[in-house]
Protein backbone atom coordinates (compact mmCIF):
# COMPACT_ATOMS: atom_id res chain seq x y z
CA UNK A 1 0.00 0.00 0.00
CA UNK A 2 1.37 3.41 -0.91
CA UNK A 3 1.61 6.12 1.81
CA UNK A 4 -0.80 8.29 -0.20
CA UNK A 5 -3.44 5.55 -0.31
CA UNK A 6 -2.88 4.73 3.36
CA UNK A 7 -3.67 8.28 4.47
CA UNK A 8 -6.61 8.57 2.08
CA UNK A 9 -8.02 5.26 3.33
CA UNK A 10 -7.59 6.29 6.97
CA UNK A 11 -9.33 9.60 6.31
CA UNK A 12 -12.28 7.80 4.71
CA UNK A 13 -12.61 5.30 7.55
CA UNK A 14 -12.29 8.01 10.21
CA UNK A 15 -14.87 10.30 8.60
CA UNK A 16 -17.68 7.72 8.26
CA UNK A 17 -19.40 5.29 10.62
CA UNK A 18 -19.30 2.52 8.01
CA UNK A 19 -18.32 2.36 4.37
CA UNK A 20 -18.55 -0.47 1.85
CA UNK A 21 -15.53 -1.89 0.06
CA UNK A 22 -17.08 -0.77 -3.22
CA UNK A 23 -17.32 2.81 -1.95
CA UNK A 24 -13.70 2.66 -0.80
CA UNK A 25 -12.55 1.30 -4.16
CA UNK A 26 -14.44 4.01 -6.06
CA UNK A 27 -13.16 6.80 -3.82
CA UNK A 28 -9.52 5.69 -4.15
CA UNK A 29 -9.71 4.65 -7.81
CA UNK A 30 -8.55 1.08 -7.24
CA UNK A 31 -10.04 -2.40 -7.62
CA UNK A 32 -12.01 -4.33 -5.00
CA UNK A 33 -9.13 -6.78 -4.84
CA UNK A 34 -6.71 -3.97 -3.98
CA UNK A 35 -9.03 -2.60 -1.27
CA UNK A 36 -9.37 -6.05 0.27
CA UNK A 37 -5.58 -6.40 0.30
CA UNK A 38 -5.21 -2.92 1.87
CA UNK A 39 -7.74 -3.72 4.62
CA UNK A 40 -5.92 -6.97 5.39
CA UNK A 41 -2.70 -4.97 5.57
CA UNK A 42 -4.26 -2.62 8.15
CA UNK A 43 -5.44 -5.58 10.25
CA UNK A 44 -2.00 -7.21 10.08
CA UNK A 45 -0.49 -3.90 11.22
CA UNK A 46 -2.64 -4.09 14.37
CA UNK A 47 -5.23 -1.46 13.47
CA UNK A 48 -8.76 -2.35 14.67
CA UNK A 49 -10.51 -2.50 11.29
CA UNK A 50 -13.68 -4.62 11.20
CA UNK A 51 -16.14 -5.52 8.45
CA UNK A 52 -19.82 -6.28 9.01
CA UNK A 53 -21.96 -8.01 6.39
CA UNK A 54 -25.52 -7.04 5.57
CA UNK A 55 -27.47 -4.02 4.36
CA UNK A 56 -26.41 -1.83 7.29
CA UNK A 57 -22.90 -3.22 7.49
CA UNK A 58 -19.61 -2.02 6.10
CA UNK A 59 -15.98 -1.43 7.04
CA UNK A 60 -15.43 0.36 10.34
CA UNK A 61 -12.42 1.66 12.25
CA UNK A 62 -13.04 0.93 15.95
CA UNK A 63 -12.24 3.58 18.61
CA UNK A 64 -8.70 3.52 19.97
CA UNK A 65 -7.06 2.97 16.63
CA UNK A 66 -4.14 5.20 17.62
CA UNK A 67 -4.77 7.45 14.60
CA UNK A 68 -7.13 10.14 15.85
CA UNK A 69 -7.70 12.06 12.63
CA UNK A 70 -10.50 14.06 14.25
CA UNK A 71 -7.76 16.22 15.81
CA UNK A 72 -6.82 17.54 12.39
CA UNK A 73 -8.10 20.91 11.28
CA UNK A 74 -9.96 21.11 7.93
CA UNK A 75 -6.88 22.71 6.39
CA UNK A 76 -4.60 19.95 7.69
CA UNK A 77 -6.94 17.26 6.33
CA UNK A 78 -7.03 19.06 2.99
CA UNK A 79 -3.25 19.21 2.73
CA UNK A 80 -2.73 15.64 3.94
CA UNK A 81 -5.15 14.29 1.35
CA UNK A 82 -3.18 16.00 -1.44
CA UNK A 83 -1.55 12.89 -2.84
CA UNK A 84 1.38 12.22 -5.15
CA UNK A 85 3.67 15.06 -4.04
CA UNK A 86 7.12 14.83 -2.54
CA UNK A 87 8.29 17.27 0.14
CA UNK A 88 9.91 19.62 -2.40
CA UNK A 89 6.66 19.90 -4.35
CA UNK A 90 4.70 20.52 -1.13
CA UNK A 91 7.10 23.39 -0.40
CA UNK A 92 6.54 24.78 -3.91
CA UNK A 93 2.79 24.76 -3.23
CA UNK A 94 3.35 26.38 0.19
CA UNK A 95 1.67 23.30 1.67
CA UNK A 96 4.59 21.85 3.62
CA UNK A 97 3.82 23.44 7.02
CA UNK A 98 0.21 22.21 7.13
CA UNK A 99 1.27 18.73 6.01
CA UNK A 100 4.02 18.47 8.61
CA UNK A 101 1.69 19.66 11.37
CA UNK A 102 -0.90 17.04 10.39
CA UNK A 103 1.70 14.27 10.30
CA UNK A 104 3.01 15.34 13.70
CA UNK A 105 -0.46 15.06 15.22
CA UNK A 106 -0.86 11.57 13.77
CA UNK A 107 2.61 10.47 14.90
CA UNK A 108 1.90 11.69 18.44
CA UNK A 109 -1.02 9.25 18.76
CA UNK A 110 0.60 6.13 17.32
CA UNK A 111 0.22 2.94 19.33
CA UNK A 112 3.19 1.48 21.22
CA UNK A 113 4.02 -1.34 18.84
CA UNK A 114 4.40 1.18 16.00
CA UNK A 115 7.19 2.93 17.93
CA UNK A 116 9.24 -0.24 17.67
CA UNK A 117 9.72 0.59 13.99
CA UNK A 118 11.73 3.44 12.53
CA UNK A 119 9.45 6.18 11.12
CA UNK A 120 8.82 5.88 7.37
CA UNK A 121 10.00 9.48 6.96
CA UNK A 122 13.42 8.36 8.30
CA UNK A 123 13.85 5.47 5.89
CA UNK A 124 11.98 6.60 2.75
CA UNK A 125 12.73 9.77 0.78
CA UNK A 126 11.02 10.65 -2.50
CA UNK A 127 12.27 13.21 -5.00
CA UNK A 128 10.23 13.16 -8.22
CA UNK A 129 12.22 15.93 -9.90
CA UNK A 130 14.25 14.94 -12.98
CA UNK A 131 18.02 14.79 -12.78
CA UNK A 132 20.00 18.01 -13.31
CA UNK A 133 16.92 20.18 -13.27
CA UNK A 134 17.69 23.83 -13.89
CA UNK A 135 16.43 26.40 -11.38
CA UNK A 136 12.83 27.29 -12.17
CA UNK A 137 11.96 30.86 -13.07
CA UNK A 138 8.61 32.44 -13.90
CA UNK A 139 5.41 31.83 -11.97
CA UNK A 140 5.58 29.62 -8.87
CA UNK A 141 2.88 27.14 -7.79
CA UNK A 142 2.48 28.84 -4.41
CA UNK A 143 1.79 32.25 -5.99
CA UNK A 144 -0.85 30.85 -8.35
CA UNK A 145 -2.67 28.31 -6.17
CA UNK A 146 -4.82 30.93 -4.40
CA UNK A 147 -6.14 32.37 -7.65
CA UNK A 148 -6.86 28.88 -8.99
CA UNK A 149 -8.77 27.89 -5.84
CA UNK A 150 -10.95 30.98 -6.09
CA UNK A 151 -12.26 29.58 -9.38
CA UNK A 152 -11.70 32.71 -11.45
CA UNK A 153 -10.61 33.20 -15.03
CA UNK A 154 -6.98 34.16 -15.55
CA UNK A 155 -5.24 36.39 -18.05
CA UNK A 156 -1.72 35.10 -18.63
CA UNK A 157 1.27 36.14 -20.72
CA UNK A 158 2.74 32.88 -22.02
CA UNK A 159 6.24 32.73 -23.47
CA UNK A 160 5.94 29.86 -25.96
CA UNK A 161 9.07 28.48 -27.61
CA UNK A 162 7.29 28.75 -30.97
CA UNK A 163 6.47 32.46 -30.66
CA UNK A 164 8.78 35.45 -30.89
CA UNK A 165 7.07 37.20 -27.95
CA UNK A 166 4.75 36.17 -25.09
CA UNK A 167 1.10 35.61 -26.04
CA UNK A 168 -1.71 37.25 -24.08
CA UNK A 169 -4.33 34.58 -23.26
CA UNK A 170 -7.51 34.35 -21.19
CA UNK A 171 -7.86 30.85 -19.75
CA UNK A 172 -10.30 28.92 -17.58
CA UNK A 173 -8.17 26.96 -15.08
CA UNK A 174 -8.87 23.44 -13.82
CA UNK A 175 -5.83 23.47 -11.54
CA UNK A 176 -2.11 22.80 -11.19
CA UNK A 177 -0.50 19.59 -12.41
CA UNK A 178 2.98 18.25 -11.60
CA UNK A 179 4.52 15.90 -14.15
CA UNK A 180 8.13 14.66 -14.06
CA UNK A 181 9.12 17.49 -11.71
CA UNK A 182 7.57 20.21 -13.89
CA UNK A 183 4.52 22.26 -12.86
CA UNK A 184 1.77 23.03 -15.36
CA UNK A 185 -1.41 25.10 -15.32
CA UNK A 186 -4.16 22.96 -16.85
CA UNK A 187 -6.81 25.20 -18.39
CA UNK A 188 -9.25 25.64 -21.25
CA UNK A 189 -8.41 28.32 -23.77
CA UNK A 190 -11.30 29.08 -26.12
CA UNK A 191 -12.92 25.87 -24.82
CA UNK A 192 -9.90 23.75 -25.79
CA UNK A 193 -7.75 22.01 -23.13
CA UNK A 194 -4.13 23.10 -22.76
CA UNK A 195 -1.17 22.64 -20.42
CA UNK A 196 0.96 25.73 -19.71
CA UNK A 197 4.36 25.36 -18.05
CA UNK A 198 4.45 27.70 -15.06
CA UNK A 199 8.04 28.71 -15.78
CA UNK A 200 6.83 30.18 -19.10
CA UNK A 201 3.98 32.21 -17.60
CA UNK A 202 5.69 35.58 -17.33
CA UNK A 203 2.74 37.50 -15.83
CA UNK A 204 -0.81 36.71 -14.78
CA UNK A 205 -3.81 38.32 -13.14
CA UNK A 206 -7.31 37.30 -12.13
CA UNK A 207 -10.23 38.29 -14.34
CA UNK A 208 -13.40 39.38 -12.58
CA UNK A 209 -15.34 36.44 -14.01
CA UNK A 210 -15.88 32.88 -12.79
CA UNK A 211 -14.07 30.18 -14.71
CA UNK A 212 -16.06 28.47 -17.47
CA UNK A 213 -14.85 24.88 -17.56
CA UNK A 214 -16.52 22.16 -19.58
CA UNK A 215 -19.28 20.14 -17.95
CA UNK A 216 -18.30 16.80 -16.36
CA UNK A 217 -14.58 17.59 -16.77
CA UNK A 218 -12.16 17.72 -13.83
CA UNK A 219 -8.47 18.46 -13.40
CA UNK A 220 -7.73 14.73 -13.30
CA UNK A 221 -9.67 13.86 -16.48
CA UNK A 222 -8.34 16.79 -18.51
CA UNK A 223 -4.72 16.21 -17.40
CA UNK A 224 -4.99 12.50 -18.23
CA UNK A 225 -6.36 13.27 -21.70
CA UNK A 226 -3.60 15.81 -22.39
CA UNK A 227 -0.87 13.40 -21.26
CA UNK A 228 -2.34 10.67 -23.46
CA UNK A 229 -2.44 13.10 -26.38
CA UNK A 230 1.18 14.07 -25.82
CA UNK A 231 2.32 10.45 -25.64
CA UNK A 232 0.32 9.07 -28.57
CA UNK A 233 -0.79 11.85 -30.92
CA UNK A 234 1.65 13.20 -33.47
CA UNK A 235 1.83 15.17 -36.68
CA UNK A 236 5.05 13.77 -38.11
CA UNK A 237 6.80 10.38 -38.01
CA UNK A 238 10.54 10.36 -38.48
CA UNK A 239 12.26 7.16 -39.58
CA UNK A 240 15.86 6.96 -38.44
CA UNK A 241 18.77 4.75 -37.50
CA UNK A 242 20.31 5.27 -34.06
CA UNK A 243 23.77 4.01 -33.13
CA UNK A 244 23.65 1.17 -30.63
CA UNK A 245 25.65 3.29 -28.16
CA UNK A 246 22.86 5.90 -28.10
CA UNK A 247 19.68 3.82 -28.31
CA UNK A 248 19.12 3.66 -24.54
CA UNK A 249 19.62 7.41 -24.21
CA UNK A 250 17.14 8.02 -27.03
CA UNK A 251 14.57 5.75 -25.39
CA UNK A 252 14.90 7.66 -22.11
CA UNK A 253 14.42 11.01 -23.86
CA UNK A 254 11.60 10.14 -26.27
CA UNK A 255 9.81 7.46 -24.24
CA UNK A 256 6.71 6.06 -25.95
CA UNK A 257 7.30 8.34 -28.94
CA UNK A 258 10.21 6.14 -30.03
CA UNK A 259 9.18 2.79 -31.54
CA UNK A 260 11.74 0.17 -32.47
CA UNK A 261 11.28 -1.41 -35.90
CA UNK A 262 9.79 -4.85 -35.30
CA UNK A 263 11.75 -6.14 -38.30
CA UNK A 264 15.02 -4.75 -36.93
CA UNK A 265 17.13 -7.90 -36.52
CA UNK A 266 19.85 -6.28 -34.45
CA UNK A 267 22.16 -8.94 -33.05
CA UNK A 268 24.93 -6.76 -31.66
CA UNK A 269 27.04 -6.83 -34.82
CA UNK A 270 25.22 -4.04 -36.64
CA UNK A 271 25.99 -0.43 -35.92
CA UNK A 272 22.49 0.91 -35.43
CA UNK A 273 18.83 0.34 -34.66
CA UNK A 274 15.99 1.26 -36.99
CA UNK A 275 13.34 3.33 -35.20
CA UNK A 276 10.35 5.59 -35.75
CA UNK A 277 10.10 8.72 -33.63
CA UNK A 278 6.83 10.64 -33.45
CA UNK A 279 6.80 14.42 -33.06
CA UNK A 280 3.90 16.79 -32.50
CA UNK A 281 5.43 19.46 -34.77
CA UNK A 282 8.12 19.57 -37.43
CA UNK A 283 10.03 22.07 -35.31
CA UNK A 284 10.33 19.43 -32.57
CA UNK A 285 12.80 17.36 -34.64
CA UNK A 286 15.48 19.74 -33.34
CA UNK A 287 15.57 17.39 -30.32
CA UNK A 288 17.66 15.08 -32.54
CA UNK A 289 20.48 17.61 -32.94
CA UNK A 290 22.25 16.71 -29.65
CA UNK A 291 22.72 13.17 -31.00
CA UNK A 292 24.85 14.51 -33.84
CA UNK A 293 25.93 11.84 -36.33
CA UNK A 294 24.75 9.09 -33.98
CA UNK A 295 21.31 9.52 -35.56
CA UNK A 296 20.67 9.26 -39.28
CA UNK A 297 17.24 10.50 -40.36
CA UNK A 298 15.92 8.76 -43.49
CA UNK A 299 12.60 10.57 -43.86
CA UNK A 300 10.37 12.36 -44.37
CA UNK A 301 12.07 14.84 -46.66
CA UNK A 302 10.90 17.90 -44.71
CA UNK A 303 12.44 16.51 -41.51
CA UNK A 304 15.82 16.02 -43.19
CA UNK A 305 15.62 19.50 -44.73
CA UNK A 306 14.74 21.10 -41.39
CA UNK A 307 17.60 19.35 -39.59
CA UNK A 308 19.99 20.37 -42.37
CA UNK A 309 18.89 24.01 -42.05
CA UNK A 310 19.26 23.91 -38.25
CA UNK A 311 22.72 22.32 -38.48
CA UNK A 312 23.82 24.82 -41.15
CA UNK A 313 22.72 27.75 -39.00
CA UNK A 314 24.50 26.24 -36.00
CA UNK A 315 27.72 25.72 -37.98
CA UNK A 316 27.54 29.28 -39.33
CA UNK A 317 26.99 30.60 -35.82
CA UNK A 318 30.20 28.95 -34.58
CA UNK A 319 32.28 29.50 -37.73
CA UNK A 320 35.62 31.21 -37.00
CA UNK A 321 35.65 34.93 -37.59
CA UNK A 322 37.50 36.00 -40.76
CA UNK A 323 40.93 37.34 -40.00
CA UNK A 324 41.69 40.86 -41.02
Amino acid sequence: MTPDRFFSLMLLLASRDAVTTQELASALGVSLRTITRDLNWLRDAGLPVTAQRGRLGGVTMLPGSGLDLTRLTPGERDHLSLTGLDEKQREELDASVESQRALSKIAATQSRHVHELLPLTDVVHVDSRPWRQAPVSGTTPASLIGAVRRGRRLRIAYDSTRESCPRDLVVDPYGLFAKAGIWYLVADCARLPRMYRLERITTWKEVDQPRRIRESQTLATVAAALVDQWEHNHAIEVSATIDQTQIERAQRIFGLRLVRDEHDEHDGSATGHKVTIRFLHLEDVRALLPFGSAVTVHGPTEARAHLRALATNLAHHYAPSPTS
